[in-house]
């Protein structure tokens, strides 16, 4: 497959990554720090990478990316994270809370500059690598390209997401995280007060009193026990709904297509049909978030279908509801009252014929607005931003795929291995591009339900990516970079007889449809293929092409097709020492006893030219090639 001009000898290939130890000012003008977590301590692990950091100049952020990666040979504990770079600044655009400005500056540089015009905001968030908002900041297509690649993620202080562009966010690879846990309780204690309150006409009640009239007739409510409440949308605070309501003797029911039924049976809920809950409820209250499926979706027609003074409260999204159609609604009596804290815009306009209409009962989102879960929103936000400039995987990311903190831990070494493998098959490439196709093959004991690999594909992804292109690959963009190049990257679970206690036996990385600078890498069925395994917590290389090798991938690589034959080893041994390369292992892997053999050399130092000529000149030496890992 390989052509003539693609052997011996084979010189360093230009897709390199620096180790720490480069000295270059080149180096050092583009420091930057991948990790990943240490899950045995608190504690981050850090190696440094080659890579462009615009609007940093010669400082460096702590990480660039949401995966962390590990290097057996090059790790070193740090006691203060801010230490190894200035600190990172964080852009808080909308109020929050003092503890959680607490927490933000005591690792970064905090701007807190609210209430920014659009262009304003693209204007500072160029040299900002966090932003948080609530609902107010609109984080736009516009705001991701002003940042030029430095924002590593935008935090929304709350729950809903729609005002954060997660497509631009994606391709940009800013990790996008909420705070969805903290203002649970304070959400559904304010709808189960909008559901009181318009039951029984507080609102009104009161602004009558306070004009100076006493209308009991006038006020006359219903009563909220033997009654049906759907409750549309059964997330987190759908169900805290849920749970009160059943308090105060209400029949719920509920809808939502990805809830789990003995949730709801645990609560009394049952769960039913859209059409269902809208046609037998006396009362609906939304929690569904807003996406392009249930925008409006609470039309004409919808209101059609619902019993005739239905009753409505809404504490999630605003533009879930046609506005102009329930305003027909409320008046034809179908609904018959409604109590909103959520608009389509907001703040609404005076003459909102919604808000003005007597039978509305309105709050200035105010869902969160409780003392607790301001703060408990502010600290958990501001621990999901930090988490993700650590390079720490967030529980609350959502563009990202979840990987809970266990199946991290026990991947990690995993990990690794995928991106050098990733990394050392490109380089196998003749050019370093042209790729179109990668097979990434996992074996392992367990059953393809019982093995996570999306983190494993990212960094498979990564490393043949970025050593051939100023993209920054990580778990948010790998497959939307990879999809935008055209790079096809398909995966293949094997079942294999090994431990189950170990999640994967050995990765392979298969590219196909190129040609190859090491013939060798061939494997019978004409493809380049690198396998790989980890040999207590150290990713090892144990098969190229048709050839079984055992190297530890770390530092830099000389593989070197031969005739097996005696003093091999010390002949290229030699070579390099008498250039002053230090040799750290050496392993030779053979199809047959003298015949060909792979000898696979792990160096300290980069080989200088003169070093791999002479090996290329060696009369057993069939080709060779130096990679950089």
């Amino acid at each position: 497959m390989a052509s003539s001009a693609c052997t011996k000898p084979i010189f360093p290939s230009t897709f390199t990554v620096s180790s720490s130890s480069s000295s270059s000012s080149e180096s050092k003008s583009k420091l930057g720090h991948v990790s990943f977590i240490n899950t045995t301590s608190p504690l981050p692990i850090y190696r440094k990478l080659s890579r462009s950091n615009p609007c940093h100049s010669q400082r460096s952020l702590v990480v660039n990316n949401v995966l962390k990666t590990v290097d057996p040979a090059q790790t070193s504990v740090s006691e203060d994270v801010g230490n190894l770079g200035e600190k990172p600044t964080i852009l808080v655009s909308e109020k929050l809370g003092d503890a959680g400005l607490q927490v933000l500056r005591g690792f970064g540089h905090v701007e807190c500059a609210y209430d920014l015009s659009p262009e304003e905001l693209c204007t500072k968030i160029s040299c900002c690598d966090a932003l948080i908002v609530r609902s107010g900041t609109k984080v736009t297509r516009q705001v991701f390209e002003a940042a030029k690649g430095r924002l590593k993620v935008v935090g929304r202080a709350g729950v809903g997401i729609d005002n954060v562009d997660l497509q631009a966010a994606t391709e940009f690879g800013c990790l996008v995280v909420n705070a969805p846990t903290a203002n649970t309780i304070a959400a559904a204690e304010h709808g189960i007060a909008l559901l009181a309150a318009m039951a029984r006409n507080v609102a009104q009640a009161d602004a009558s009193v306070k004009a100076g009239k006493w209308q009991r007739n006038k006020y006359v409510g219903v009563s909220m026990v033997g009654k049906t409440l759907a409750v549309m949308g059964f997330g987190k605070v759908g169900s805290e709904v849920a749970r009160r309501a059943k308090g105060l003797g209400m029949h719920v029911i509920a809808h939502d297509p990805y809830a789990p039924a003995d949730r709801a049976r645990a609560i009394g809920v049952d769960l039913v049909s859209f059409d269902q809950a809208i046609s037998t409820a006396d009362f609906v209250s939304l929690h569904m978030p807003l996406t392009p499926t249930t925008n409006k979706v609470f039309n004409d027609a919808t209101f059609a279908k619902m019993k005739k003074g239905v009753r409505i409260i809404n504490v999630a999204r605003g533009g879930v509801i046609d506005e102009d159609a329930l305003v027909r609604a409320l008046d034809s009596g179908i609904v018959a009252q409604a109590a909103l804290d959520v608009f389509t815009e907001e703040p609404p306009s005076k003459d909102s014929k919604l808000v003005q209409h007597e039978n509305v009962t309105v709050t200035p989102h105010l869902g969160a607005s409780t003392k607790e879960a301001q703060e408990g929103v502010a600290i958990e936000i501001a621990e999901a931003v930090l988490g993700a400039l650590k390079g720490e995987l967030s529980a609350t990311a959502v563009n990202a795929p979840m990987v809970a903190p266990e199946v991290l831990s026990e991947l990690a070494p995993y990990v690794v291995l995928a991106e050098k493998l990733g990394r050392l098959a490109v380089q196998l490439v003749c050019g370093g591009n042209g790729i179109k196709s990668v097979k990434v093959v996992y074996r392992s004991a367990r059953g393809p339900d019982d093995l996570d690999t999306r983190i494993l594909r990212a960094m498979v992804t990564k490393g043949i990516i970025e050593p051939i292109s100023n993209t920054i690959i990580n778990l948010v963009n790998a497959d939307f970079v990879a999809k935008q190049k055209g790079l096809r990257i398909s995966e293949e679970r094997v079942v294999v007889d090994s431990s189950p206690e170990l999640p994967v036996d050995s990765i392979q990385v298969q590219i196909s449809n190129v040609e190859s600078k090491f013939a060798s890498a061939v494997s019978e069925n004409g493809e380049i293929s690198i396998e790989g395994k980890v040999k207590f917590g150290i990713p090892h290389l144990t098969r190229v092409g048709s050839f079984d090798v055992d190297v530890s991938l770390e530092g830099n690589l000389i593989l070197c097709r031969q005739v097996d034959q005696p003093g091999m080893i010390g002949r290229v041994g030699n070579i390099l020492g008498e250039q002053n390369v230090n040799v750290s292992f050496m392993s030779v892997g053979r199809t047959s006893r003298r015949k060909k053999a792979i000898m696979a050399i792990g160096v300290d130092e980069e080989p200088n030219k003169e070093a791999l000529h002479n090996i290329g000149a060696v009369p057993a030496v069939e080709e060779f090639v130096f990679l950089k890992l």
